[in-house]
């Protein structure tokens, strides 16, 4: 490994997409027939949103990635290392190999995936090695067990773990022994539930909390609910209610904010609240990783929430702080 590599706040490993995305449609497409939408983007999507999303609220990331040696890759590789700031030492370029690509079709407040994609020709041992001694790591679980997890856990690095959509449908509970190396898990709820078997998302969250320090579930809109073994605080947050464009890569800013709330070592309703924030925030834009807000972005929704709504005022008096510390905002009054 190059002897100029800086350590990261957060070291991320995962598989990345090129991501379409297609907004402003009434209906889904039909066979036949040709659909016109009024939006469209593209941009790095997968682990790619969470490294994005970190980034920009102002931690140091470093990113183990493949990447296929294509005009898609090379698109992704430009965004992230040029314009974004995500280190990129660990990731590699693969002649031959395409670069994933996922297309996002908005619609009715939510998407439907249509993904293809090969696995990566080196598998994520293989591309982490030894993982930097980061404050936190971020890792998509897969059913391949990944035995870098136990090198970062062994050095003090806090690991966040998320997983995937199942395309097999089975959804195996092998999955879940991957948390023994783990700090925090943040599946949504239609992932917990069918992951623990369970009916509920507070029946899956308390099955989560017995394999995992910090258990998070989401709600999408709804909020999210979580436990902390570590501290012993439990937590159930409502969401913000906001006009959703698209909620491509949601749970990922959300998982992100989350990271960042957590190493700033905050109460866990305010890390809920922070990650809820964030979230709301990035399904108003089109697309995952360049849908994540800013802290300008979180600070102008705070200027404008402290003129109108008085429980939002109350519930998230945090941020004036939070952004005093980490933006230069032109006009910004924090009294």
């Amino acid at each position: 490994m190059a002897m100029t590599e800086r350590t990261p706040d957060v070291f991320l490993s995962g598989l990345l997409f090129a991501d379409i995305v297609f907004s402003g449609m009434t209906k889904p497409p039909t066979l036949g027939a040709e659909t016109w939408t009024r939006g469209m983007d593209s941009g790095p999507g997968g682990i790619a949103n969470f490294a994005v999303a970190l980034r920009r609220l102002g931690l140091r990331t470093a990113l183990a990635a493949a990447f296929g040696a294509d005009m898609l890759g090379d698109y992704c590789w430009a965004e992230l290392a040029g314009r974004e700031g995500v280190e990129l030492t660990r990731s590699r370029r693969f002649p031959g190999w395409r670069t994933p690509v996922t297309v996002a079709l908005a619609y009715d407040n939510d998407r439907a995936l249509v993904t293809h994609g090969q696995p990566p020709p080196l598998s994520p041992d293989d591309l982490v090695g030894q993982p930097p001694a980061s404050r936190a790591a971020a890792v998509h679980l897969g059913e391949e067990p990944q035995s870098w997890l136990a090198r970062a856990r062994a050095q003090g690095t806090l690991v966040f773990a998320d997983l995937g959509w199942d395309p097999s449908g089975a959804w195996a509970p092998e999955t879940l022994e991957q948390l023994s190396h783990c700090h925090a898990f943040l599946p949504n709820a239609g992932e917990a539930m069918r992951y623990t078997a369970t009916d509920s998302p507070d029946a899956a969250l308390a099955r989560l909390a017995d394999l995992v320090p910090v258990a998070v579930v989401t709600l999408g809109p709804d909020g999210a609910l979580a436990v902390d073994n570590t501290t012993g605080e439990s937590a159930a947050v409502s969401g913000l209610r906001v006009p959703a464009l698209d909620p491509t890569g949601a749970g990922d800013v959300f998982g992100a904010a989350f990271i960042f709330a957590t190493l700033a070592d905050r109460p866990l309703a305010e890390r809920l609240r922070f990650a809820n924030l964030a979230a709301a925030l990035s399904v108003q834009r089109l697309g995952g990783a360049m849908a994540a807000p800013s802290w300008a972005d979180i600070a102008e929704w705070w200027r404008t929430t402290r003129a109108g709504d008085p429980d939002l005022v109350r519930e998230y008096a945090f941020l004036d702080d939070w952004i005093s510390e980490n933006v230069t905002f032109e006009g910004w009054d924090n009294p």
